[in-house]
């Protein structure tokens, strides 16, 4: 009997990159569900679930799965699968933890241009009509050479944003309590041991770090108001690491010059949010001072066919019981490298 792998959400096209891994050996069948009441009736029988952002998959879902092999996390965040009870019921958790790393830190640099230059604020000002065509719209603005680029969490992507920062002539600090020792000496940029210390010093703060029990609204108004005068945020990680009402206050009083958000903490996201709603409003200074992007920092053309490629290879390790990589709530274990010949 020939297997199953299902695609939870996000897809909806004719999964060519799927199909050409896994077609000699399963069956292949894309939900594109928004909500976990969706996949009812419709994953209980897969043999591997490959699963993106757009849903939460929690032991209501898994619980159910009867003999699912893997559910692998095309992205690098795994907070929206429920990986502990996963791992009680033997079922692995993967992520793909190395793609859209170059886009997600090109993204964080660019929001980062772009509010720090004025190229929001002016592009908004200028297209509705609030006054001359006149390079004084941005004023105030700072060169970057020797401003502080703050960044939270120093992981993949992390790095990459930093080496980018560091090209612009940025002094690039960055805290991480979970990060050996030595990163910052390779990397030539400063360790902060304390997230305070941090906040005091960063001219934009830029969050790198996943959503934990730990992290979620890190960046609130206590955060906020540690922050230099007319500093700017960066969010391309996940939007329950800061707080949204936070962000509108620190905009309305001037403490936040600009802030750019490619996440939210629900999504897709309406004016209950109030950052959303505040954007939105022509009235508030958050709508030409705040940018907001639909969660694409990951997107580009060769980054979503390398994830989806290295999704289904997953898959297929799971199904013909070979050694998966980068599984991470500890069912089985992983391999450091895996040989080319099951790549």
């Amino acid at each position: 009997m020939r297997m199953k792998v299902v695609i939870t959400d996000f897809l909806n096209d004719d999964l060519a990159p799927e199909l050409a891994v896994l077609e000699p050996i399963a069956d292949v069948q894309a939900l594109n569900a928004f909500s976990e009441e969706e996949l009812v009736g419709r994953v209980e029988d897969a043999d591997a679930l490959m699963m993106y952002h757009e849903l939460q998959l929690t032991r209501r879902t898994i619980a159910r799965l009867q003999r699912c092999r893997l559910i692998i996390r095309c992205g690098v965040g795994y907070d929206n699968v429920d990986w502990a009870f996963a791992a009680q019921r033997g079922i692995p958790v993967a992520n793909i933890p190395d793609y859209g790393t170059e886009e997600v830190a090109d993204s964080a640099i660019g929001l980062m241009l772009a509010l720090t230059r004025g190229f929001s604020r002016t592009n908004v000002h200028l297209r509705d009509r609030r006054g001359p065509w006149s390079a004084d719209i941005p004023k105030p603005l700072h060169r970057l050479r020797d401003r502080t680029f703050g960044i939270v969490g120093l992981g993949r992507i992390g790095t990459a944003a930093a080496l980018r920062a560091k090209v612009l002539g940025m002094d690039v600090r960055y805290y991480d309590p979970y990060k050996p020792s030595g990163y910052d000496k390779a990397l030539g940029v400063t360790r902060v041991d304390r997230f305070d210390s941090l906040l005091e010093q960063a001219f934009v703060l830029s969050l790198h770090c996943p959503l934990t029990s730990e992290t979620h609204h890190m960046v609130n108004d206590r955060a906020v108001r540690r922050m230099p005068a007319s500093s700017f945020l960066v969010n391309t990680a996940r939007g329950g690491v800061v707080q949204a009402e936070a962000v509108v206050a620190a905009i309305e009083s001037g403490q936040l010059a600009g802030a750019a958000v490619d996440v939210l903490e629900q999504e897709p996201a309406d004016d209950s949010n109030p950052l959303v709603a505040a954007w939105r409003d022509p009235r508030h200074p958050a709508h030409e001072r705040v940018i907001v992007n639909p969660h694409i920092a990951f997107y580009c053309e060769e980054g979503l066919l390398e994830m989806r490629t290295k999704g289904a290879r997953a898959c297929r390790q799971a199904l013909c019981d070979r050694p998966i990589p980068n599984v991470i709530n500890g069912v089985l274990p992983v391999p450091d490298n895996l040989p080319e010949s099951l790549a």
